[in-house]
């Protein structure tokens, strides 16, 4: 299965659809120290329930934010907001307040810092909804970019990254989640200098290659 192929989690539900919202958020590699993070959300409503006898579901809103992240600071350095599709002719006009993210750092604090901004009568709810979810994209790509060239081929370097090393880029990691607490035992492994566990869809993944799951851990000494 590919990227693009859909992961039905709604197929058991024998229900009449109301709404479907769908959020879409990819980060691409610009060179080694850069990332542009598109983040899309789409409202449909089911065919027909608007406009009677329609026999398309019907697009409601459609926003698309673009932001340019520097790494390893995580600063966002340019970013762009655009309502494609909106129910009101004064929506857009929204747009340039969006540019406020520009010198913002989408670590820990992006979300309050987005609320803060663009909250309510600040902002477009859709827009600032669809922040909130991009900024987890940007910390789950600091080891992608690591292990991208800036064409998105693998990077061959052997140069064996050391135990400090790794502990600063994970440090995004900690408090993110039960299992990153800062005082749990995945941290105090990191900080001891021990290999983390290869994930587990990484395994299951290299074992249905008939590879050694043993690669991954040599691949994470060499910095992804």
């Amino acid at each position: 299965m590919g990227i693009d192929d859909d992961i039905d989690d709604f197929e058991d539900l024998d229900l009449v659809l109301l709404h479907d919202r769908t959020y879409r958020v990819r980060a691409y590699a610009q060179g080694p120290n850069r990332m542009l993070l598109r983040g899309t959300v789409l409202d449909r409503k089911p065919a027909g329930l608007y406009v009677a006898d329609d026999p398309e579901p019907l697009t409601v809103h459609h926003m698309v934010v673009d932001l340019v992240i520097e790494f390893p600071s995580l600063e966002i350095v340019q970013a762009r907001a655009v309502l494609e599709i909106h129910p009101h002719e004064q929506c857009p006009r929204i747009e340039d307040h969006y540019q406020n993210l520009v010198g913002l750092s989408i670590t820990r604090g992006f979300t309050h810092k987005v609320r803060e901004l663009f909250g309510g009568p600040r902002g477009c709810t859709h827009t600032t909804a669809l922040l909130t979810a991009m900024g987890p994209v940007a910390i789950q790509s600091i080891w992608s970019i690591r292990a991208a060239s800036a064409e998105g081929q693998p990077v061959d370097d052997p140069r064996v990254v050391t135990p400090e090393e790794r502990r600063a880029a994970l440090r995004w990691n900690i408090d993110t989640c039960h299992v990153w607490a800062a005082d749990g035992g995945m941290v105090t492994a990191v900080e001891a200098g021990e290999d983390m566990a290869v994930p587990l869809w990484a395994e299951a993944r290299l074992r249905e290659l008939g590879r050694d799951p043993g690669e991954w851990r040599e691949r994470m000494r060499r910095g992804g």
